[in-house]
């Protein structure tokens, strides 16, 4: 579960043609989530029978207090807002003309609690980063093979009795990843399902022993990493 599974939905408006918003306790990552996804349908272009197009240059505006109260948050912050943005696109059949870049900034023309997004098409060559969520972390997959297993020496080590040492593998190219299981001692599942080697689909969920993962791929513009 990430940041923006925790917060509660408020109140939206439209101010001056921005979307903002006002808290007194300040701005939250579910209403900057919100505010992204609401300025992708407003933006919407229609270029064809197939492809409508929406902004993937993503500038979050925010006060001095609000920025800095989502700097502490870190880079999982952009992670899970970047997810959110995906989602939906792919809920509505919207295409991005290039990677997602989204950034957030200090205003010190804004107050607390408010917020304004600035969106513009900007053309470009798209990178794929696969990551796995596990107990609230973020980790980024490498091109090749990462190890998952309750070993010292896995890649990704998963505090289980549950687990087998070297209990599964992920194989990520750059673009796919398949998934296999190394003959561990009770089995793995890919959502729901026990697996001996698989394709891995973005969102899928993965359960090693009583310990859940879940694999998500991030469309960002090449170069950002």
């Amino acid at each position: 579960m990430g940041f923006l599974d925790s917060f509660e939905r408020g109140l939206e408006r439209v101010v001056n043609g921005a979307f903002a918003k006002t808290f007194r306790s300040g701005v939250e990552p579910l209403e900057i989530a919100a505010a992204l996804k609401r300025e992708l349908d407003t933006n919407a272009s229609v270029v064809s029978r197939d492809r409508i197009l929406v902004p993937n240059r993503l500038t979050v505006r925010l006060s001095p207090e609000d920025h800095a109260r989502m700097q502490r948050l870190g880079e999982s912050l952009t992670d899970e807002l970047t997810s959110a943005i995906q989602k939906h696109a792919a809920e509505n059949q919207y295409s991005f003309a290039g990677g997602i870049d989204l950034t957030l900034e200090r205003d010190d023309a804004l107050s607390t609690g408010i917020l304004a997004v600035d969106a513009e098409l900007a053309k470009g060559e798209v990178a794929w980063r696969a990551v796995v969520d596990i107990k609230g972390n973020r980790v980024s997959l490498r091109k090749g093979r990462t190890i998952i297993g309750r070993g010292s020496d896995a890649d990704i080590t998963v505090d289980d009795a549950g687990a087998s040492r070297a209990h599964a593998e992920i194989v990520w190219d750059g673009s796919r990843a398949q998934i296999s299981d190394l003959g561990s001692t009770n089995g793995t599942l890919l959502n729901g399902r026990t697996l001996k080697k698989s394709l891995l689909e973005p969102d899928s969920i993965i359960d090693i022993g009583s310990t859940r993962l879940v694999y998500r791929v991030l469309a960002e513009s090449r170069g950002d990493r």
